[in-house]
């Protein structure tokens, strides 16, 4: 069995609120690193307090990726950010520069880790009914069926990755053909790099509270205004971007539908409601290693034996 050396790269990963910016840059900063983000808003231009886009000085301080890179009103999804983020990390390797990939949006993390092969839509009907069945019977006993019916793809996902074994099985169910057989027709490969996995959290009231005060400083830093100004560029507010959390809510206030202190209620409550999302997504992966976003001196231990390390897989 021949051994492909893979990109080494880096995931910093974790909830909104939880301090990803700043650790990273000091990290990446230690180890000479480029950061590429991994953030389904910070891709949209004029769109910065609400997203917590990294300022003028985070990004002088450490090169960013993937950060302003499309209007508001543009087209742009998972395979969008697989494929262009592919595309920076071949860059950066050929530089021998390593890449830190920072954010939340745990879809775009899956997506360049293992890939969005699928040429057809999947049957929605035949989802639901296996996500149902993950929740009632748990994600080992869909794993177990999967190990019959495909054991090249149970041997390679986890028995805790939900959303891996519900869209082998939906492949199956739908086509009658082995997820495993499309992805070798794709000359597709569930693992392209040498992933070290960090998340960054604390304990929830904590989260909690800390999300409270960023959406204060957001507030208190100008995102009404902001708001203001995309609706007078012309951006429809329908818009997916638009749709987003703070954005929606800011809109609604300007348009005089909801008082201001209810807004701010919203966005706060909303906020948290997608962390604990994040977070459940999150702990789905047993290979992501917790740490304190303060634990700095940690993490660098841990990339440091990464990047010793030799392959070990094949």
């Amino acid at each position: 069995m021949s051994h492909i050396k893979k990109p080494k790269i880096v995931v910093i990963c974790g909830p909104t609120g939880i301090g990803k910016t700043s650790a990273a840059i000091k990290m990446a900063k230690l180890f000479s690193g480029e950061i590429i983000s991994a953030d389904s808003m910070q891709i949209y231009r004029y769109m910065n307090i609400g997203t917590a886009k990294p300022t003028i000085a985070e990004q002088t301080a450490v090169f960013h990726h993937m950060i302003d890179i499309v209007e508001p009103d543009e087209q742009f999804d998972a395979a969008d950010f697989a494929a262009k983020a592919h595309n920076i990390i071949a860059e950066l390797c050929k530089k021998d520069v390593l890449p830190f990939v920072v954010g939340g949006t745990g879809f775009y993390i899956k997506a360049l880790l293992h890939g969005l092969f699928r040429a057809r839509p999947a049957d929605q009907k035949i989802l639901i009914r296996l996500k149902e069945e993950a929740i009632k019977f748990g994600s080992s006993a869909l794993h177990s069926r999967l190990e019959e019916i495909d054991p090249d793809a149970a041997h390679k996902i986890h028995s805790n990755d939900t959303f891996r074994i519900v869209r082998a099985l939906e492949t199956f169910e739908s086509t009658g053909k082995k997820i495993s057989e499309y992805q070798k027709e794709h000359n597709f490969r569930e693992n392209p790099f040498d992933v070290l996995k960090i998340g960054l959290a604390v304990d929830r009231n904590l989260l909690y509270e800390r999300i409270n005060r960023r959406v204060d400083l957001m507030l208190e830093s100008g995102f009404v205004d902001e708001v203001k100004r995309l609706l007078e560029k012309g951006y429809n507010e329908k818009l997916k971007a638009m749709q987003s959390i703070g954005y929606r809510h800011l809109v609604e206030f300007i348009r005089g539908a909801v008082s201001w202190e209810e807004s701010v209620r919203l966005i706060k409550r909303d906020t948290r409601r997608y962390a604990k999302r994040q977070l459940t997504w999150f702990n789905a992966d047993p290979e992501i290693i917790w740490l304190d976003p303060a634990e700095i001196d940690k993490a660098a231990g841990l990339i440091k034996k990464f990047l010793k390390k030799g392959i070990s897989h094949a």
